[in-house]
């Protein structure tokens, strides 16, 4: 179907609670899908490492920090195949591939196997991450994209959250057989999400361009990785990915070693996040209409980030229901910042971004984003856990730092569009 058939035809009434855009509608089935698996597996994982086959924790550490790196280095080719190839065509290639790397999970007996099959699947992860994200900007009119990733961002926590919930149950059987059959269903849900793709119609740029457009914009494309005012954006824009390392590496282990808070605040915590996710998001694409917008947005994000510290660091020391109020409340200030940087962030990348060269520069944008999730832990544990209360200025220096600077470099890149 073509995105002109898709506008002729006047749009039906969407039920309550979905999107009034039909391809945002389309996208955001495709992403409930997808992330359903993801969160069934990110659940047990590591169990089905450790405890079915049969690999030490050292090892998994190890096994995904390579694959971190391993990612990071895939975005960029990735985002280049998209402008040569089309977003819709790659990504089908690289989902069909992470059901294939899913599904080889199962055949993990070793370290030597699990070490190539993760690179691999979080190699394809990444770029499919990069071409997805190339994808909405072909998929979705300028007017309406950022929104529309805010919503799919919604739909992304409902999915994780609901996946993640089912797979309480292959926990709670805690067999090889219940792992395997998570692995299988996520595998599963890559090839049904590869085949929703031919579904999703193009209407932000010609994704059927032909060798003249691949030539127009090869000088583009090449020019990515030396766009210095957009890197530097985009090294702005991992200072304040950091922030999931806080709440999924940081707030669990300072409620076991630094609090006396009851253990149930880590869950409570992650539920509060999804929640608060889910009914804000599209609401914080408000606050970036623009490229000043959204950088100013980024810089509220920085504080709120480096408030949630501070609040962290401030139950250290309290009795158990006030150390759980003030966590949460922590989480509540770190999910503020979260929503706002996410949508500062999505203007940003799309807006500086050649738009002969989508990909490309989204695979830039996404390269950086993975290397703030991969050395967030790592930050996080050797100032915040390492130091005590004292430690948590670290990280929030970097997130007030690295907002503040958000709003210069956007006028830099600007300038030099």
């Amino acid at each position: 179907m073509t995105s002109a058939a898709v506008k002729a035809s006047p749009p039906a009434a969407p039920r309550r609670g979905l999107h009034p855009d039909p391809v945002v509608r389309r996208l955001s089935w495709m992403v409930l899908v997808n992330t359903f698996g993801t969160g069934l597996f990110m659940t047990v994982s590591v169990l089905y490492f450790t405890r079915v086959a049969g690999l030490a924790v050292g090892q998994v550490g190890l096994g995904l920090t390579a694959a971190g790196l391993c990612g990071v280095a895939a975005s960029v080719p990735a985002g280049r195949a998209a402008d040569r190839w089309g977003s819709r065509r790659v990504l089908f290639v690289l989902w069909v591939a992470q059901a294939a790397g899913m599904a080889a999970y199962t055949l993990v007996h070793s370290f030597t196997v699990f070490l190539v099959v993760v690179c691999a699947e979080t190699a394809l992860d990444r770029a499919a991450s990069a071409v997805r994200n190339a994808l909405y900007a072909d998929a979705l009119p300028k007017a309406t994209r950022v929104p529309g990733r805010a919503y799919l961002r919604a739909v992304t926590n409902v999915g994780v959250g609901a996946g993640a919930t089912l797979a309480a149950l292959a926990l709670q059987a805690d067999s090889r057989a219940a792992y395997i059959a998570v692995i299988l269903t996520n595998a599963a849900s890559f090839a049904a999400v590869a085949a929703m793709l031919p579904r999703i119609p193009l209407a932000g740029r010609d994704q059927e361009a032909g060798a003249e457009a691949e030539a127009g914009s090869k000088t583009a494309r090449r020019n990515a990785l030396v766009d210095v005012p957009y890197l530097a954006v985009t090294a702005l824009n991992a200072l304040l990915t950091v922030q999931f390392a806080v709440l999924n590496v940081g707030i669990p282990l300072w409620v076991v070693r630094e609090t006396d808070a009851p253990r149930a605040v880590v869950a409570a915590a992650m539920i509060l996040n999804t929640v608060l996710v889910v009914a804000f998001q599209v609401r914080a694409t408000r606050a970036t209409r623009d490229l000043h917008s959204a950088a100013r947005a980024c810089r509220t994000s920085g504080l709120l980030l480096a408030g949630s510290c501070a609040v962290i660091a401030a139950g250290h020391g309290l009795p158990a229901a006030a150390a759980a109020v003030v966590l949460l409340a922590a989480v509540a200030l770190e999910t503020a910042g979260e929503v706002l940087s996410q949508a500062g962030g999505w203007l940003l990348s799309y807006d500086l971004a050649d738009p002969a060269a989508t990909g490309a520069y989204q695979g830039v944008f996404n390269a950086g984003a993975s290397a703030g999730l991969m050395v967030g832990p790592a930050v996080v544990t050797a100032t915040a856990i390492a130091h005590g209360p004292a430690g948590w200025a670290v990280p929030a220096a970097l997130f007030a730092v690295g907002g503040a600077a958000m709003v210069p470099a956007v006028r830099w890149a600007e300038r030099r569009r």
